[in-house]
């Protein structure tokens, strides 16, 4: 920020401080939490003195790139008019001398209402100090992580305005060719549930009016995820039963958890576009749950259903987006510009409007917009603070997935000579991950001056990046690696993928690492030195030779603003691996979508039915009558299933015990085993209760998560973990769309992962 800009921010932050003064508000104060009655009466006032073009306008989400600083009289002139309720992306410098409190204030002073302004912005995962991508929290298995992360990012983007955010993104998310995937929590509705709730938390707290609150926005709804092929904005295609029990689920326990706000998504659900879907907002979202918030279309979907071949023009858009149950239109003005016309012929009435109009400004009043509708002091002792940071570099350490160890390889040795290899061993930015808007690499905290300041007492590492990007087929350098590799006791290869190629509209066909990554791990092995590989990357990716190269392989997603001194901690051992996939590793491409709670088909591959490539190549076969599921040149396991992590010690489970065989319906039952750490350090386990039901009037998962515990132990120490689970949580969607649990039998699993455990069985049983 200029000279020039920085007084034009200050002087407009004093008249700022004088108006709330002149108005009698304390800049420091919350707003006055009103009674739902007091919300509703108040909007009843403000909708009887409303024109119909204010109450369009209210409807009316702007992004601020739409003005330029030669379209700063027109863009008062808009606000004054009541013509916008809102505004997206804003850029404190994109209009030269207007800030969000110089605009807010022209809404609340000079607009025929004084309605204020709602400022959204996507902070995803970090408003300055950028945590892990989403996708790496969830790794951390961990709730109080992603509420301090996102409570971190409302007091960091609260300070300069921004009182709304596009996130938590809960699509469950299956297939890692989806770009989307690394904003996602992951493939589970249980663990996406837990840990969305904690990030709606975190934005918003126990009170919303609270200067440092922001309004969440569960998104996208609904099964956007699921888009064919992994592609960005494809069709999806989601049976009810499956919709209900494995995709809806996320939103349901955002919404009781008072979610303010929902985003709908872009693509189409069983040939339906999600932003004219009645059946999505209105039958389930608020029949079914009662939401009082709003709903925001997704940028431009409002006209995208035109080439969806679902709207014949802008007019019948803005028709259907209406009628569907969308009440704020990102981006586009189609409301603006045809609602006064369908009004006219009466295909959109205006109570319908009024009840749009209400959804917003219910949120603007939880919010306490009317009361402190201006920028909050204290940005300088905010944003980037050291508080700040320790927790973005505490979130990152519990994020990374250490997924092998041979020979103890980690953690490494503080007097070794390490060769420091790899496009992504010193990116500021590249670290940051998808979705970074106000993030900036200047602030960034990369791997290489970390790890030289981890080994400047006694140990030496020397750097040759070999590839100048994660993608760069250039091999002219690999003799220089080699060299430098040959003279360390160690190789650590930092490689993955770029930030650009994961996120929104970046989803690929094949999921390897990039460019000539292959072939320079293949170099490397050949010096016959330990290969400790870390993988940053926004996915899981098929690894290939790396596996087989690697003594050790470290997922560590896009950890974020502290990636490096984190990296550091974890792979030095000052700190130990303790995260576990939210989702499951594929062994490539050819397996997705692939997860763990999937269905068991008639033949199911076991390891001794199936044939395998090698076997038909060698004249060998399984005779298995009419063979089994599976792949035969990837078989039918991933790589990595859903909840593996290792950590530098082992554990043993033991003693599984149930408090009960048999439950009947509305009962609970406590399941519990001895976790002992078998290790040589101390060490953090997470623990994982799966159930299968056996039985059911539709067919059931293998297994479903139902709870996790985290245990920390110290060598030779056990710990007896307790789970207790009600028959509520094994409901599932009959044929007829009722949410039933069913008597009968269980199978249940103390885990590690999704494919271990110490297995029980009970029996549930009528009342």
């Amino acid at each position: 920020m200029n000279n020039t800009i920085k007084n034009r921010w200050r002087i407009s932050r004093t008249i700022a401080a004088i108006t709330i003064a002149i108005c009698g508000i304390s800049p420091a104060a919350n707003a006055e939490q009103l009674s739902d009655a007091q919300i509703e009466q108040k909007i009843d006032q403000l909708l009887n003195k409303m024109t119909l073009t204010e109450k369009i306008g209210q409807l009316q989400l702007r992004d601020w790139g739409m003005y330029g600083a030669d379209k700063t009289d027109q863009l008062k002139q808009d606000i004054r008019e009541g013509k916008i309720g809102g505004f997206l992306n804003v850029n404190f410098d994109a209009v030269a001398g207007n800030t969000i409190d110089d605009l807010q204030r022209v809404a609340v002073e000079e607009s025929p209402n004084g309605i204020p302004l709602i400022n959204g912005q996507d902070v995803i995962h970090g408003y300055k100090t950028i945590f892990p991508i989403p996708l790496g929290q969830a790794a951390s298995w961990n709730p109080s992580i992603v509420k301090q992360g996102a409570r971190i990012a409302a007091e960091e983007a609260t300070s300069e305005g921004i009182r709304w955010t596009f996130a938590p993104m809960i699509d469950i998310s299956r297939n890692p060719r989806w770009g989307r995937i690394a904003e996602s929590l992951g493939e589970d509705p249980y663990l996406t549930s837990v840990l969305g709730v904690a990030m709606v938390e975190g934005f918003q707290t126990d009170d919303p009016t609270r200067r440092d609150a922001m309004a969440a926005s569960a998104k996208h709804f609904i099964g956007y995820g699921a888009a064919e092929a992994g592609r960005d904005y494809n069709a999806a295609y989601i049976p009810e039963t499956t919709l209900r029990d494995i995709y809806l689920p996320p939103f349901k326990a955002a919404v009781d958890a008072n979610l303010l706000t929902i985003m709908s998504s872009y693509n189409t659900l069983n040939d339906i576009p999600a932003t004219a879907n009645k059946k999505m907002l209105k039958d389930v979202l608020r029949g079914e749950w009662k939401f009082n918030g709003f709903v925001v279309s997704d940028w431009n979907a409002v006209l995208e259903m035109l080439p969806h071949g679902f709207a014949k023009d802008a007019k019948h858009a803005a028709e259907l987006t209406a009628n569907g149950g969308v009440d704020f239109e990102m981006h586009t003005t189609t409301f603006e510009e045809h609602l006064p016309q369908i009004i006219k012929e009466g295909k959109f009435t205006l109570a319908e409007l009024d009840q749009a109009v209400r959804n917003i400004l219910r949120v603007k009043y939880k919010l306490g917009l009317h009361t402190n509708p201006y920028t909050r002091e204290g940005r300088e002792n905010i944003i980037l603070s050291e508080s700040n940071l320790a927790a973005a570099r505490q979130a990152a350490r519990e994020s990374f997935v250490l997924l092998k160890n041979d020979n103890n390889a980690l953690p490494l040795k503080k007097n070794q000579t390490v060769a420091l290899i790899g496009p992504l061993a010193n990116v500021p930015h590249e670290q940051l991950g998808t979705w970074i808007y106000n993030g900036d690499k200047k602030d960034s905290h990369p791997f290489l001056p970390a790890i030289e300041a981890t080994l400047k007492d006694a140990g030496k590492v020397i750097y040759i990046p070999t590839l100048k990007n994660s993608r760069d087929t250039d091999t002219s350098n690999f003799k220089a690696a080699i060299k430098a590799a040959k003279k360390a006791d160690v190789i650590l290869f930092i490689g993955g993928e770029e930030s650009i190629l994961t996120g929104e509209g970046h989803s690929r066909g094949r999921i390897d690492l990039p460019g000539a990554q292959h072939a320079l791990v293949d170099a490397l092995a050949k010096t016959n030195k330990p290969l400790v590989t870390v993988i940053m990357a926004g996915r899981p990716l098929a690894l290939g030779n790396v596996l087989e190269h690697s003594d050790a392989i470290m997922m560590a997603w896009h950890p974020g603003t502290m990636a490096g001194p984190a990296l550091a901690d974890v792979l030095f051992g000052d700190y130990g691996p303790q995260g576990k996939l939210p989702l499951t590793w594929p062994v490539d491409v050819g397996q997705t979508p692939i997860y763990y709670n999937r269905m068991a088909t008639g033949r199911p591959a076991t390891d001794d039915n199936y044939t395998r490539m090698e076997d038909i190549e060698q004249g060998v076969f399984q005779h298995v009558p009419g063979n089994s599921s599976n792949h035969l040149d990837l078989g039918h396991l991933p790589q990595y299933p859903f909840g593996f992590g290792l950590t530098y010690s082992s554990f043993k489970y033991s003693d599984i015990k149930l408090s009960t065989n048999k439950i009947a319906l509305g009962s609970t039952l406590t399941s519990t085993a001895t976790i002992t750490n078998t290790g040589k350090v101390t060490a953090t386990e997470t623990v994982q209760l799966y159930v299968q039901d056996i039985v059911g009037s539709v067919t059931r998962p293998i297994r479903e998560l139902k709870g996790f515990k985290k245990v920390s132990l110290k060598p030779g120490e056990s710990k007896t973990v307790s789970f207790t689970l009600h028959t509520d949580a094994l409901a599932f969607h009959n044929p007829d769309m009722q949410l039933v649990t069913e008597p009968g039998d269980f199978n249940l699993w103390i885990a590690a992962h999704a494919q271990t455990g110490l297995a029980a069985k009970f029996e549930v049983t009528e009342k």
